[in-house]
């Protein structure tokens, strides 16, 4: 016997967390009846589970890496038209959801899978799983400037964690610059707003690590499944439980 919320998340229905809400909104029903309470246990085998009516599916699980492009949306459906990530999903069968977001101007590694509990254990704060940006700036920041985002700095919802910075390409006669940031939060727009806060506006970023995955060479627009033992290597980099603690202000 399993926790309903586990159940609805395994079976991809969506995150563990989203999974408890529509949970306690009432949507889901085990042999007929309503349940509303978190922590009711069913078994999965021989109960009769759905969710808006829709029996929950036994799907394959499925783990994707995208490269997203810019000017895409995070999500699976956007009721302007525009073009979410889905849409470059052809041949996957499965519904999958993105794990985390990356903003719309921002490109680069993004998961999408149909395993509620991996999505909830790397995305969840307290696991602090690293995620990489190379930052293209139309300006060369001081060393000094970068040591206050390496060791947090100052933004409206609170001082950030310390961040590892470093550069990787200085181009003196354009006067510009690549720094690669690697934050242990997830906060909105978080790594554009650390560069603001030290007066270097952001012209591209792109995500080219999360945790131990690399994007590599994957070309825009493109996915590839991961192989079992990246999933591994990703759960394991979850559960390692990284230790960052905000600096004192």
């Amino acid at each position: 016997m399993e926790r309903l919320q586990k159940v609805l998340a395994q079976a991809g229905v969506a995150s563990r967390r989203k999974c408890e809400e529509l949970i306690v909104a009432g949507r889901g029903r085990v042999n007929g009846k309503t349940v509303t309470t978190l922590g009711v246990k069913v078994d999965p085998a021989s109960d009769v589970i759905t969710v808006d009516g829709k029996p929950i599916s036994k799907e394959n699980k499925v783990y994707l890496m995208f490269h997203k492009p810019k000017g895409v949306i995070t999500s699976v459906a956007d009721p302007q038209g525009r073009k979410v990530v889905t849409d470059f999903l052809r041949g996957v069968k499965e519904r999958v959801y993105p794990v985390g977001r990356l903003d719309y101007d921002t490109e680069g590694l993004l998961l999408l899978t149909n395993d509620g509990e991996w999505a909830n254990l790397l995305a969840h704060p307290r696991h602090h799983v690293p995620k990489t940006y190379h930052v293209y700036l139309n300006s060369i920041p001081h060393d000094t400037l970068l040591d206050k985002l390496r060791e947090g700095i100052e933004l409206e919802d609170g001082m950030t964690a310390p961040a590892d910075v470093e550069y990787v390409d200085v181009d003196p006669d354009a006067g510009t610059s690549v720094i690669e940031i690697t934050i242990y939060e997830g906060r909105n727009r978080q790594v554009r707003r650390m560069f603001e806060a030290i007066r270097c506006p952001v012209a591209r970023l792109k995500r080219v690590r999360y945790g131990t995955l690399l994007l590599g060479g994957l070309p825009r627009g493109k996915y590839r499944r991961l192989a079992p033992e990246e999933v591994n290597e990703l759960r394991k980099c979850a559960l390692q439980s990284h230790n960052v603690q905000n600096q004192p202000r």
